[in-house]
């Protein structure tokens, strides 16, 4: 499960890519309940646009923010059926979450340490997500919302080595560039193509220790 990421600020990268700008006013580095880029494409006008989501997917039927804590991370084998998003996953609202990297606990040591994962080129790049669009009863504020979509990473060359042992592994998907626009419009059986990390770039991954200053 990824609970913590890099969001990019690379914005000429983003406008090269994806034709759009990147928003400002988010964090360095992301967990659940913060703010990140995240690129959506209307399905009635094809327009695409970058604005900034919180990590962590809040269903438009949820009476109150909390149930974030627990959808930072979709399963994609099951994301069709499980309540949370499975209405996102019917109407089609993939998006793509621009990182520079992401980070996962090692356990080689005998504890868990934060190790860095990132393309082998360096670039930035884009990981596959749901979003939905919430509003708060109380105060009435509009929250759009997203959940990074996983698949097992078992047999995955560089994501087998993470999380505790005896644990399933799991990956975040990686969209390669050249499958944006796929993604981006996708109906449903062909996003459930997309949801394999054979279509992943290639990765690499180092320790990356918190501070402790």
């Amino acid at each position: 499960m990824c609970t913590n990421f890099t969001p990019t600020q690379r914005a000429q990268w983003v406008k090269e890519m994806l034709g759009v700008d990147l928003p400002v006013g988010y964090p360095e580095e992301s967990y659940p309940g913060f703010a990140a880029p995240v690129v959506v494409k209307s399905h009635q006008t094809g327009r695409v646009a970058c604005g900034l989501a919180c990590f962590g997917l809040i269903p438009a039927w949820a009476k109150e923010d909390k149930i974030s804590r627990h959808t930072y991370n979709a399963r994609s084998e099951t994301a069709a059926e499980k309540p949370s998003f499975r209405t996102a996953w019917r109407q089609r609202q993939y998006g793509l979450v621009l990182v520079n990297n992401f980070y996962e606990p090692s356990y080689e040591s005998g504890k868990a340490v934060r190790w860095k994962i990132e393309l082998a080129s360096g670039g930035p790049f884009g990981i596959a997500c749901l979003w939905d669009r919430w509003t708060d009863p109380a105060s009435g504020e509009r929250v759009v919302s997203f959940s990074m979509l996983t698949v097992n990473a078992d047999e995955h060359p560089v994501m087998n080595q993470f999380h505790k042992p005896g644990d399933e592994k799991r990956t975040p998907v990686i969209i390669a560039p050249e499958l944006y626009d796929a993604w981006l419009s996708a109906d449903t059986v062909q996003a459930a193509e997309l949801m394999h990390w054979q279509h992943m770039p290639e990765l690499v991954s180092c320790p990356a220790p918190r501070s402790s200053t």
